[in-house]
C-alpha cells in the first residue's frame, strides 16, 4: 500500500471527492449543541447548526483528540500503508494540528503532519494535493511536500453578516467585532498565515459578494483554478457567486464546487456565511 493520507472534517470536501479517493481518510470534529456532542459529517451537519442557533442554543466545537488520532493512525499503518499525511484546520484556529502533532511523535517519522493554515476547502485543497501525489506513488516526503505547495497557491476569502460568532468563539478580537457591529457595516474577512482578519468592510451582502469576486480575481491572475465557493444557509448567494466566477474564469476553470459549510465552521462563523476558496494551478 501507498502513502494514505488523513484529514479533519473542517475540510469540507464534497462527499464525491471523497468517496473517490480510497487512500483519503476524514475524521469528524466533535461539535457541541446545547451540551451534547456530536461528530460533524456523521451525525451533525450546517443544516442542524442553523436551526440550533436560530433556535438560540449554544454551539461549540473541540479538536480531535491525540488518542483518535493516534488510532487512527495505527490502523492505517496496520493495514498496510507505507507513511501518512496528516492535514488540517490551522493551528491558529484550532488545538487539533497540536494534537495530531503529539499524535505522530510516536511513529518513528510515518506521520507527516501539515498545518494547513486554512480552514474550509483552504485545508481540503492542500489534503487534496497531498492525495494526487501519494496516489501517483509518490513517498511520504513528496506527498507532504505537495500538500504545503498547494498551502502557498491557496486563498481564503468571506463575508459575514456579522463578526459575532467569530468573536464568542475567540477567533477575531472583540474590538474589532465591536466596530464592525457599531458601524452597521458587513466584514470581508481572509484567513492569511492561518489567522482570521477583516480585511475591509461593506454596507450589503451584494457589494460584500462583489468584492468576494474582484479579490479572487485579483489573487489568481492568469492562472488555471479551481475554485470552492462555501456559504451557511445562503445558497442562492453562493450560486450567485459561482455563477459571476464561472463566466470570468471560462477556459481557465478547472473545477467549481459549490457547498454548505460544516458543523464546525458554521459554529464560528454564523448564518450569512458566503466565502470563496481558490487554488492556483499553475
Amino acid at each position: 500500500m501507498t502513502v494514505v493520507v488523513v484529514t479533519d472534517s473542517t475540510s469540507a470536501l464534497p462527499e464525491a471527492l471523497r468517496a473517490s479517493h480510497g487512500s483519503l481518510t476524514v475524521l469528524g470534529i466533535p461539535v457541541l449543541i446545547g451540551g451534547a456532542e456530536y461528530r460533524e459529517g456523521e451525525d451533525v451537519g450546517g443544516e442542524a447548526i442553523l436551526r440550533a442557533m436560530r433556535e438560540g442554543q449554544t454551539v461549540t466545537t473541540s479538536g480531535l483528540p491525540p488518542e483518535e488520532l493516534r488510532a487512527t493512525y495505527t490502523r492505517l499503518l496496520d493495514e498496510g500503508a507505507s507513511g501518512i499525511v496528516s492535514v488540517h484546520l490551522s493551528g491558529r484556529l484550532s488545538g487539533t494540528v497540536a494534537a495530531a502533532e503529539a499524535a505522530a511523535a510516536g511513529f518513528g517519522g510515518k506521520v507527516a503532519v501539515v498545518d494547513s493554515l486554512g480552514a474550509g476547502m483552504g485545508v481540503g485543497y492542500p489534503a487534496l494535493a497531498a492525495v494526487e501525489a501519494a496516489e501517483k506513488g509518490m513517498d511520504l516526503l513528496t506527498a507532504a511536500a505537495a500538500a504545503q505547495e498547494a498551502i502557498g497557491r491557496t486563498t481564503t476569502y468571506f463575508y459575514l453578516d456579522t463578526l459575532e460568532y467569530l468573536r464568542r468563539g475567540g477567533r477575531i478580537s472583540a474590538a474589532r467585532a465591536i466596530v464592525g457591529t457599531a458601524l452597521s457595516v458587513k466584514p470581508i474577512l481572509g484567513v492569511e498565515d492561518g489567522r482570521i482578519d477583516v480585511i475591509e468592510k461593506v454596507r450589503t451582502p451584494t457589494r460584500g459578494l462583489q468584492r468576494l469576486a474582484a479579490l479572487a480575481v485579483g489573487d489568481a491572475g492568469e492562472s488555471e483554478v479551481e475554485m470552492t465557493v462555501h456559504h451557511l444557509g445562503t445558497e442562492r448567494r453562493a450560486e450567485a457567486l459561482a455563477g459571476w466566477l464561472q463566466e470570468r474564469f471560462e477556459g481557465r476553470l478547472r473545477g467549481m464546487d459549490v457547498t454548505e459549510v460544516g458543523a464546525a465552521v458554521g459554529a464560528h462563523c454564523g448564518p450569512g456565511l458566503v466565502g470563496v476558496i481558490t487554488r492556483r494551478r499553475n
